[in-house]
């Protein structure tokens, strides 16, 4: 181990696809979100947050059905939602959800993959939406980590 810089270990990255209703290359995600990850522990290097705490960050892709049960529970919210992000290092993204999006915004599917997978890194990383500046904040920081990290369409 190297003095100085134990703390910016990169997390090591799994993801499982726990969803049958559509056909998601999880091995191409897996290797994107390794290379997002890099690029999101680039940004904020001083502050010390969950996603330079973790040693292991945990993508699972799921339905809207199993999305909107964890909604609930976790948010006391009706309905799936796309990405749910938790402190320990668990990021759900509801794939049914993100190819719903996809058609909608005019993306690939894994387009839309890669976008969760950032936004759950930095709300890791320290990220929120609570104002409309955070919100601009976070949305520009996506961009430039899809950027860098992407190497797809």
């Amino acid at each position: 181990m190297r003095h100085g810089r134990a703390h910016m270990a990169i997390p090591e990255i799994r993801t499982r696809n726990l969803q049958r209703m559509v056909s998601v290359n999880a091995v191409d995600l897996e290797e994107f979100a390794r290379r997002a990850v890099r690029y999101c522990l680039q940004i904020r290097k001083r502050t010390a947050t969950n996603l330079t705490k973790l040693h292991q960050i945990f993508i699972y892709l799921v339905s809207d059905r199993r999305m909107s049960s964890l909604h609930r529970q976790f948010l006391g919210q009706s309905g799936p939602t796309d990405v749910l992000t938790f402190q320990h290092g668990e990021i759900f993204i509801s794939v049914e959800t993100a190819r719903l999006h996809a058609r909608r915004f005019g993306n690939s599917l894994a387009q839309e993959l890669r976008l969760y997978v950032v936004h759950g890194l930095l709300h890791l990383h320290g990220f929120s939406e609570r104002g409309k500046s955070e919100t601009r904040k976070m949305e520009m920081t996506q961009q430039r980590i899809l950027q860098g990290a992407g190497r797809l369409n």
